[in-house]
């Protein structure tokens, strides 16, 4: 067993599950970094750093690949089902943290209390500059992805006086799938109507989902905000849109490529704010993700399906 590119400071809680493994761990920056700790080993639990290739999988000789996370976009999916690997992941440990982030995000923003904070301590007072203010039931908030997480904020939003939700999802095509409160509409239409917009769709094709067009189309004066994938904006699009107002503030905690190089945000610090990829994480969700994946990776070993497969190795198909 190997786990690699993960934060945790022992691994006590995956040798409870796991039971009598040989357990290696090193952070896998590196395609020689990765076959230096987990060449031959049965299964790899990997963070969000390590990349797999299909060069890199064919050398591995690995039986599965567990993501401790819910994306699997560093696996070449396509090169594991033919090497007839599994590939699983874990999609479930962080809702409730990533939905309580999304939600401080917004509120921060809509109250704009860092450029408050920035005021006060340069000693200025006063709230001119800070208008206009609203509240919760005067704005509209657009939510592009509408699954766990989606759905998750919108409930917490409501509980804080937020009326009015439109909602993005191609795998949402009737009204009655959403509940009272919530219009189905295109992103196109969210991002007209909506005062925040905040993202939780999944990781987009070879373009970004919101390029400097969508940008364009926000209110003035709106909030962006991105706890989802780094790739789904345009990064250097969005530098120009803050200038314009289009959208008035954005709120991001993922980056394309992470970490982000912070220069490229200077030019609008102040209409920023920016948390390094931490929506995920709280004590609670990081150990049950650790619990998930060390679960699937027994269940591997045992000779069992895990219960979040991607990638199903053919032989297994077959049964």
């Amino acid at each position: 067993m190997a786990i690699l590119g993960t934060r945790f400071a022992d691994f006590e809680l995956e040798r409870a599950i796991l039971g009598d493994v040989d357990l290696l761990s090193g952070p896998g920056r590196s395609p020689q970094e990765l076959l230096e700790v987990a060449q031959g080993a049965d299964v790899i639990l990997a963070g969000a750093a390590p990349r797999f290739d299909a060069d890199t999988l064919r050398r591995l000789g690995s039986r599965a690949i567990v993501r401790l996370g819910v994306g699997v976009d560093s696996v070449d999916l396509e090169a594991a089902r033919r090497l007839g690997m599994w590939v699983a992941y874990v999609p479930d440990y962080g809702t409730e943290a990533v939905a309580f982030h999304t939600l401080t995000l917004i509120l921060s923003a809509l109250r704009r209390l860092p450029e408050a904070d920035r005021r006060i301590r340069a000693g200025e007072w006063g709230f001119a500059e800070l208008r206009p203010l609203h509240l919760p039931s005067a704005l509209t908030v657009g939510i592009i992805g509408f699954g766990r997480i989606g759905r998750r904020v919108a409930e917490l939003l409501a509980g804080v006086g937020f009326e009015d939700f439109v909602v993005a999802d191609p795998l949402l095509h009737d009204q009655g799938a959403v509940s009272a409160g919530v219009r189905l509409a295109s992103t196109s239409e969210v991002l007209a109507e909506a005062d925040v917009v905040t993202l939780h769709a999944p990781p987009p094709g070879d373009q970004p989902l919101i390029g400097a067009a969508e940008l364009g189309s926000m209110k003035e004066g709106s909030v962006l905000v991105n706890t989802a994938r780094g790739s789904l904006i345009d990064t250097p699009a969005l530098i120009d849109a803050l200038r314009g107002g289009r959208p008035s503030l954005a709120a991001i905690d993922v980056y394309d490529p992470e970490p982000p190089d912070i220069a490229v945000f200077e030019p609008v610090a102040d209409r920023l704010i920016l948390t390094p990829h931490m929506a995920w994480y709280t004590e609670e969700s990081e150990t049950e993700l650790r619990r998930q994946g060390a679960t699937e990776a027994r269940r591997i070993l045992d000779g069992q399906a895990p219960l979040h497969p991607v990638v199903v190795p053919e032989e297994a198909a077959l049964r």
